[in-house]
């Protein structure tokens, strides 16, 4: 059977003295669909790098709106808990569990030692770090700057690909947090896109009628 550690590439390099530590010190977890992980002012206490499964991290503004910022997919790890640990602070954001999942926690005590002695762990570390930043850099830009109707196609788009089907379980709601914007600005664009006929809507179900054509839309107004 592969050893977790051999599930992370960045791993490959690791010198043999903490890879010995982080295979004993390392333990598989799994979580329930629907788990609030972690929120904030809690303190992180552990690294988890993902084995199976999707994670959301979301944050709500002061005024109550939700936004998504990143989701974590198997083998990568939530760089906003390696920000904490790294800051000794608490988080200052929601995870949640959006399907089952497997993961591999390692202790903080783990983590504190993997990144004073190890230039491997620190690189995978490090490396995780910086492409989510510029992932969080570009969903700010989105938001600034990009029309809402070509990110709400280019998003339906993205949620049926995760979800292998072309009828989505979602609601303006939940698609307004995944924007960052009001619900009645999701209405207003879900209902061109209706007239359009490149979607469906029933209760809480959402059907992708014309992929091309959101696609297409999407394309022609980069987000």
């Amino acid at each position: 059977m592969t050893h977790w550690l051999d599930r992370f590439p960045g791993f490959a390099m690791l010198e043999p003295g903490i890879r010995d530590t982080l295979a004993r010190a390392g333990r598989v977890v799994t979580v329930r669909q629907g788990t609030t992980i972690f929120g904030p002012g809690q303190p992180p206490d552990s690294l988890l790098l993902l084995l199976e499964g999707r994670v959301r991290v979301q944050q709500t503004t002061e005024a109550g709106r939700e936004i998504v910022l990143y989701r974590v997919h198997a083998g990568e790890s939530c760089v906003l808990t390696t920000a904490c640990l790294l800051a000794f602070e608490d988080y200052t954001a929601t995870g949640v569990a959006e399907t089952e999942l497997e993961a591999v926690s390692i202790p903080r005590a783990t983590f504190d030692r993997a990144m004073a002695e190890s230039s491997a762990f620190r690189q995978f570390v490090f490396t995780a770090y910086s492409r989510r930043i510029t992932d969080l850099f570009l969903t700010v830009e989105e938001i600034a700057f990009a029309r809402m109707d070509a990110r709400l196609a280019a998003k339906l788009l993205e949620l049926s690909d995760n979800a292998g089907s072309e009828t989505l379980r979602a609601t303006h709601g939940t698609l307004a947090t995944e924007l960052g914007t009001a619900r009645e600005s999701i209405s207003r664009q879900m209902a061109e896109f209706v007239r359009r006929g490149w979607v469906e809507q029933r209760r809480g179900l959402i059907e992708i009628a014309d992929p091309a054509a959101l696609r297409d839309f999407a394309h022609a107004n980069p987000v």
